[in-house]
């Protein structure tokens, strides 16, 4: 009978070391747990509100589908003409250099809308797709959807010496409420020197906006 006990008792006690480490070692995982979210924290609370709101971008080259996860968009097409004929209003001309970008785009899960892109120059200065012509007229208009693809253009009024080097950044729509490290696509146009020197030496006199 003692002997019995004596061979019992380390076992209740093995058991109770057992669980001793096991919980020892879930502590030790939620400790774990939980430095990772306050390194987490800590850099999120050292990012700048602009660091915060910057898009994400998800680069790729004219021609093929780049894919943010939530939406993809592929540059068909560059242009350039002295005026655009649209399809709501008189044509429209300027003394610059009208740089029309031919797009398709594509959901993943939800139907959404694309907002107006900017063209960027090699040394970081961005040009809005130019507000001469209307928003219906171009890619911004139509829903988005999964399973679908849409093509329309943007248009963009900016100098020839803008032009070589380019990519342009498709992203949503703006809205009041800053939505963090949001998709965006940047796409390289593709116009070395001696592209851009083409496009811009011979600008189409009228681009036609038709209904793709």
């Amino acid at each position: 009978m003692t002997a019995t006990q004596e061979r019992s008792a380390p076992t209740r006690r093995s058991r109770r070391a057992a669980r001793g480490r096991a919980g020892s070692r879930t502590l030790s995982a939620i400790a774990g747990l939980a430095l990772v979210a306050a390194a987490v924290a800590v850099q999120t609370l050292g990012l700048t509100p602009n660091d915060r709101g910057a898009p994400i971008s998800t680069t790729g080259s004219l021609g093929e589908d780049v894919d943010t996860g939530r939406f993809t968009v592929r540059v068909d097409k560059v242009a350039a003409a002295r005026t655009v004929e649209t399809l709501s209003a008189e044509p429209v001309a300027t003394e610059q250099l009208f740089v029309v970008v031919t797009a398709s785009a594509t959901s993943a899960k939800e139907p959404l809308k694309l907002g107006q892109p900017r063209l960027i120059t090699p040394d970081g200065v961005s040009y809005e797709a130019t507000d001469k012509i209307p928003a219906t007229n171009t890619l911004a208009n139509p829903w988005v959807q999964p399973g679908f693809w849409v093509s329309g253009f943007f248009v963009f009024e900016v100098p020839a010496s803008a032009v070589q080097g380019s990519k342009v950044a498709f992203g949503l729509p703006k809205s009041a409420l800053v939505e963090p490290f949001e998709p965006e696509v940047e796409v390289d146009l593709g116009l070395d020197e001696a592209k851009a020197a083409q496009l811009t030496s011979a600008p189409q006199d009228v681009y036609p906006l038709k209904k793709s």
